[in-house]
């Protein structure tokens, strides 16, 4: 059994990219850029006026009111290298190219259209109301930063870019075994005596998602060796990292370490935490393999303490940021610590963190209202309501 800070390096470590793709970029939310995003050409393209007005020669401006003859217009769209004739103005719409010529544009407002005239009815400031050729960005320049997740506002800027697709770090691909006859499927367990709803691979499923992974199978199957070896047959076909939920304690029907048929190369074999000492991390066949407690909460809590840095490292992210400590308060008394580092479950408030009711490791019902894990280190004394604490969003 090792220490929960080992145990974090040991996974940062081993958590490395499994390869790159080029995909859509229609696809890309959530991904990791393998590569940067950089600008086809520049934006602007040219000179494009910034408002609604008429573009003009700073040459032929007067005290207003003065007018000029119409010798164009210009849209959004329209080709650059139009001209524009001395003594006359020009018909411009935000985001058309500026015709040569002209060095400012007046915004409408200011104007009053007379048929092949426009006259200039008052002073038009010192703006010139044109974005530059380049102003935003030049060609060849990067946008958007290797290693950067994509988001919406990441996304509009490769578009930007003109890019239709996108070189991104592949997605591990994650199987999930949840062990135990007592399962069964939500909404049947009140049909057999003995059962409960099995409901930890299911948040499991949807945690893995949430840090970028591609679940390729989740089953639930009884505790029977045989089942299981097949099971886990398919799995390190199949995935990238696979993880078994239940059975990972010394019991005489706690099958997950042994379905696999042969030793398993352990990165950890345990944790000295609370909730979730049995959590355990090996290789198979060059496959990793992630054993998680079969009850609830302490699944989900060593899902989040060692799940989420395995999968963003393995996605292409810093899996270390993956597992980031903040400074906070507590507004209730904290218990005194054990020989094992416990993570407290706790909710964020405008008062500070607030404990859960229920500590133990197979509560479900306090799961919903906690965002937040507080860690204590072994042998922390009792303390009062309003101690600074270290923390871990939830």
């Amino acid at each position: 059994m090792i220490s929960f800070d080992d145990a974090l390096a040991r996974v940062v470590a081993l958590a490395r990219p499994i390869g790159v793709e080029t995909i859509p970029l229609e696809l890309a939310l959530g991904r990791t850029l393998a590569a940067p995003v950089t600008a086809r050409f520049a934006m602007p393209r040219t000179d494009v006026s910034a408002m609604d007005g008429y573009a003009v020669r700073e040459t032929d401006l007067r005290e207003p009111p003065f007018s000029l003859p119409v010798s164009g217009e210009a849209a959004a769209g329209s080709p650059p290298g139009q001209v524009l004739p001395e003594g006359s103005a020009f018909r411009i719409f935000t985001g058309a190219p500026v015709p040569e010529g002209a060095s400012r544009v007046i915004v409408q407002e200011n104007t009053e259209r007379n048929g092949g005239s426009v006259t200039f009815v008052a002073p038009h400031g010192p703006g010139r109301n044109i974005r530059a050729l380049g102003s935003d960005f030049g060609a060849d320049d990067i946008l958007v930063s290797s290693s950067v997740k994509l988001n919406w506002r990441a996304l509009t800027t490769a578009a930007a870019a003109d890019r239709d697709e996108l070189s991104v770090y592949c997605q591990p691909r994650v199987a999930i075994l949840a062990t135990g006859d007592e399962l069964e499927t939500p909404g049947r367990a009140h049909m057999r005596l003995g059962a409960i709803p099995e409901s930890v691979s299911l948040g499991v499923s949807a945690f893995a998602s949430e840090c970028g992974a591609r679940i390729v199978f989740r089953d639930r199957i009884a505790d029977e060796p045989a089942r299981l070896a097949l099971a886990a047959t398919r799995a390190l076909q199949e995935a990238d990292l696979v993880i078994m939920v239940g059975g990972a304690s010394v019991g005489d029907r706690d099958y997950s370490r042994s379905v696999f048929g042969k030793p398993l190369d352990y990165v950890f074999p345990k944790v000295a935490i609370k909730p979730g000492k049995p959590v355990w991390l090996a290789q198979v066949d060059g496959r990793l393999v992630l054993g998680l407690p079969g009850n609830p909460t302490s699944a989900l809590v060593t899902a989040r303490l060692f799940l989420a840095p395995l999968l963003v490292g393995m996605g292409g992210g810093n899996a270390a940021n993956a597992v980031a400590f903040e400074k906070g308060v507590c507004a209730d008394p904290l218990p005194a610590c054990g020989d094992r580092e416990t993570f407290l479950r706790a909710r964020r408030t405008e008062c500070g963190l607030v404990l859960a009711d229920s500590q133990d490791s197979g509560s479900q019902k306090s799961l919903a209202a906690s965002d937040a894990l507080i860690r204590r280190i072994p042998g922390a004394l009792a303390e009062h309501e309003g101690g600074s604490v270290s923390y871990i969003s939830f």
